[in-house]
């Protein structure tokens, strides 16, 4: 066991976020942690971690939190990236420091050893060898020899080249030091890892890597996130914090999805039915309760109802859109026209070219979703389209009759100082607060949230206070730089249906998938050699991508380290030892063949070991070594997996 929490509460000004908790986290456990924004997930996530304290509800329920001795707990929070002067390298090098000092402390003992007066002291040679086989031991078991080859891996998958590494932190933009600092974590294997968001600043290349790096993490997970795609390949249960009380469920989201529908449906019915049960009481009460002959019936029925356990009526989200973007202008057939631009960032003898000659041909109703890499100039481009930055070469012309809503990932628009009410009063200062109250209340500002100043709102409020200045705007053309980043899943959703209802154009940028593949008609990839079009939504687009790699994987000469045999063998190989179970000759013959095949597959990995090893690798070479390396360790454990319950 991990930790155990029991009536675990936490009020905030009188406010119970957290309403007598329980959990428990066992060592391999795989969490997905869900509810709307405000719901109490960083509260709960700093109670874990020790950073907030917890309290009682009310005496006498006692809260207990306990924690199973030398747990290392490694937590990424939202936008908390590494800072500071030293290097990537240098930076990640840091998780493996208890290794490297025994290191240290092995190389000094192999000294002491080679000492005449060391060898002449019987006792003290026997001590100093049996400390440093201990030692040794230790290094080898927390793979303190492949330091370097893991360090690679993990930088190579989250978008770090060899030839950056060398790069100061300070240097690194804020997605990248978000990245940084979840590389150093994944290093660091914590007994609990803890992601808050972590797919915010990752492109899909990146989000596919860490699913399968993380689907290999032997230790548990607990994971906040709104990529459902993510929670579904990754955990095995999801906890919902809904009305400051938490539930669990066995199972990815989408089973979670269906389980809490199934639950709903029935708690709604025994609440409908203890609700008439509770009128027919009360009835029955009222009519009889003053008349002598049936007071005692009437009295038992009062304390019938005193003594009930009232059941609560579930939460059931309607997805009514209370998000629309409606307007009146209509557009010509031809949108927008962009011819031979080049994307680039900086200026004079610093300007750095991201993507050369992109042309783009948008027509009316167009949904056009940007993809590419981080720092691909995705962001960029939706500046030059919506004018927020000159474009120094090239040409982009818009149709006639086209007005422009742009939704800034950063809103930069809004303005800190002022409330909600007044960022509304001040765009049209003619609407009265009734009505600004009213377009409030359809993205959830209610009471005195619209009097909270921007600056104290979470991400999440603020995106949905723009989704509310943008109805106002009633443009033809939506732009989107990643709309969903900061809401939660139900406000995702209604996004989505009014963004998929929109008559007009779209062009966004998200990693999103499901938004992605939900709203798109059309994939634009931008990279350094331009862009490139995909007709359909992101299905095709990853199809397309895929087929391309497997083309090019079909060009190139195949290696033993994938050849299919080698791979399908273990599973045949189990398959064949479960069947022939009680017979120990085969048993013993099969057992001998697990053996010479992790010996063999260890002499392969050994071998790309020492080849990432050198440093001589290009960029995919070295992607290429790390995958390949990755894929052997993982056939090593399934089959050492498989020789361990064979020999038990």
């Amino acid at each position: 066991m991990i930790l155990s929490m029991d009536n675990i509460s936490k009020i905030y000004n009188g406010k119970t976020v957290l309403d007598n908790i329980n959990l428990t986290i066992e060592d391999t456990d795989r969490i997905g942690l869900v509810g709307v924004n405000g719901s109490g997930k960083t509260t709960l996530l700093g109670i874990i971690t020790g950073e907030i304290p917890y309290e009682a509800q009310t005496y006498p329920i006692e809260p207990i939190f306990s924690m199973s001795r030398d747990i290392k707990i490694g937590i990424l929070k939202q936008n908390a990236g590494l800072d500071g002067e030293d290097t990537i390298i240098g930076e990640v090098t840091k998780a493996f420091s208890k290794l490297l000092s025994v290191k240290d402390r092995i190389e000094d003992l192999h000294l002491e050893l080679e000492k005449p007066e060391t060898i002449q002291n019987e006792k003290y040679f026997s001590d100093i060898s049996h400390n440093l086989s201990e030692l040794e031991s230790y290094f080898r078991l927390n793979d303190g020899y492949i330091i370097d080859v893991n360090i690679n891996i993990v930088l190579s998958g989250m978008g770090f080249p060899k030839e950056s590494y060398e790069r100061t932190i300070n240097t690194l933009s804020g997605g990248e030091k978000t990245r940084l600092a979840l590389a150093k974590l994944l290093l660091e294997k914590p007994d609990l890892l803890i992601l808050d968001e972590p797919t915010n600043h990752l492109d899909f290349e990146t989000v596919v890597w860490l699913e399968d790096y993380l689907s290999g993490y032997k230790k548990a997970l607990l994971i906040v996130s709104h990529d459902r795609y993510f929670l579904d390949r990754l955990t095995t249960s999801i906890c919902e914090i809904e009305r400051s009380k938490i539930s669990r469920f066995k199972g990815n989201y989408t089973q979670f999805v269906n389980l809490r529908k199934d639950r709903n449906e029935r708690q709604l019915r025994e609440y409908e039915d203890q609700q008439k049960e509770i009128a027919a009481l009360e009835d029955f009460v009222a009519r009889n309760l003053v008349r002598a002959s049936t007071t005692k019936r009437a009295q038992s029925r009062r304390k019938q109802l005193e003594s009930m356990e009232i059941i609560e009526k579930p939460v059931i989200y309607e997805k009514s859109s209370k998000i629309d973007f409606t307007y009146t202008l209509e557009p010509p057939f031809d949108i927008l026209k962009v011819k031979n631009i080049d994307v680039s960032v900086g200026s004079g003898e610093k300007r750095r070219t991201l993507a050369s000659n992109v042309n783009i041909d948008l027509k009316r109703g167009e949904h056009l979703a940007i993809v590419g890499a981080n720092g691909s100039g995705k962001t960029t481009l939706l500046k030059y389209l919506t004018k927020k930055l000159p474009c120094v070469k090239g040409l982009i012309e818009w149709g006639r009759n086209v007005r422009i809503s742009y939704f800034d990932q950063e809103n930069s628009g809004l303005h800190p100082t002022m409330t909600v009410m007044d960022e509304l009063h001040s765009r049209y200062p003619s609407m009265t607060d009734l009505e600004i109250r009213s377009l409030l209340g359809k993205v959830r500002f209610t009471g005195e949230n619209v009097f909270k100043p921007v600056s104290v709102i979470s991400g999440g409020e603020r995106a949905k206070l723009c989704f509310a200045i943008m109805m106002l705007e009633h443009a033809n053309v939506l732009v989107l730089d990643e709309p969903t980043n900061h809401l939660d899943i139900s406000t995702r959703e209604v996004l989505e249906e009014a963004l998929v209802s929109f008559s007009g154009t779209i062009i966004f940028v998200s990693h999103d998938r499901y938004l992605l593949n939900k709203l798109a008609t059309k994939v634009c990839e931008i990279s350094s050699d331009g862009v490139k079009f995909f007709e359909g939504g992101f299905t095709e687009y990853r199809a397309s991508v895929e087929a391309e790699i497997a083309e090019k994987e079909e060009k190139t000469p195949k290696k033993d380290i994938n050849d299919t045999e080698t791979a399908d063998k273990p599973k045949n190989e189990g398959y064949r030892s479960k069947e022939q179970r009680a017979k120990d000759a085969k048993n013993r013959q099969q057992i001998r063949a697990y053996e010479a095949k992790i010996e063999e597959l260890q002499i392969l990995a050994d071998a790309i070991q020492t080849e990432i090893s050198t440093g001589n690798l290009d960029y995919e070479t070295l992607i290429q070594k790390c995958n390949e390396f990755e894929n052997l360790k993982v056939k090593i454990d399934e089959i050492t997996d498989l020789w361990l319950k064979l020999s038990d």
